[in-house]
Parts: structure tokens; sequence; C-alpha cells
């Protein structure tokens, strides 16, 4: 079971994108293979893009956000909204479910 998951609210503990004033956002997606997240409005990079066929892509340069290694981020909980390390818990019914270990309290 993972610590971070889609649609979690983050924020940047370490690297180039730590100091900056929105280093909080959002789990938009999560790769698995390469243990990286894609949070919303950070970790901005510039693509050239070249122009699609019968215009229906604009060329240019765009930004987009780059995906963050996920040691890079930590969980905030969104009773006690602090950051906190998460820890697992099994239910009487089997289920697993995730937890803060600041306040104890069920994430999900």
């Amino acid at each position: 079971m993972a610590g971070i998951k889609k649609d979690d609210t983050v924020k940047v503990i370490s690297g180039s994108e730590k100091h900056k004033t929105t280093n909080k956002g959002r789990v938009l997606e999560i790769f698995k293979d390469k243990n990286t997240a894609l949070v919303e409005r950070v970790n901005f990079v510039k693509r050239h893009m070249r122009a699609g066929s019968q215009a229906s892509r604009q060329g240019g340069i765009i930004e987009k956000e780059s995906p963050l290694s996920l040691s890079n981020l930590m969980l905030i909980c969104p009773k006690c909204s602090k950051t906190a390390r998460t820890g697992i818990r099994k239910l009487e019914d089997g289920t697993k479910v995730r937890f803060c270990k600041k306040c104890s309290e069920q994430i999900d």
C-alpha cells in the first residue's frame, strides 16, 4: 500500500522546488515503475513543441509539470493540516487504510 496516492495534497520537502512559495499541490498522477509523481503547479519545465498536423496543436514553447521523486514529497494530513508520515492499519473487516502518525486519524 502506497504512502502517497492520486488526489492527495503534498508538500515538496527537498530539491529545487523546496524554497518556492507554491511548493504545495495535488498529486495528478503516480508513476510506480519510476517511483515518481506528477504534482499540480510544481516543477515546471519548458518543452519546445512542433506544431501538429492540420493546425490541431499549436507549436512553440510550452510549460508543463514534470514528475518529482516520491522521496521529495510529504503528505499533508487533511485532518490536522500538517505534513506527516503515514502508517497502515488493518480494520476488522480486513481492509487496509492509511493513518496520520501525528494525529492518528484515518486518511482514507
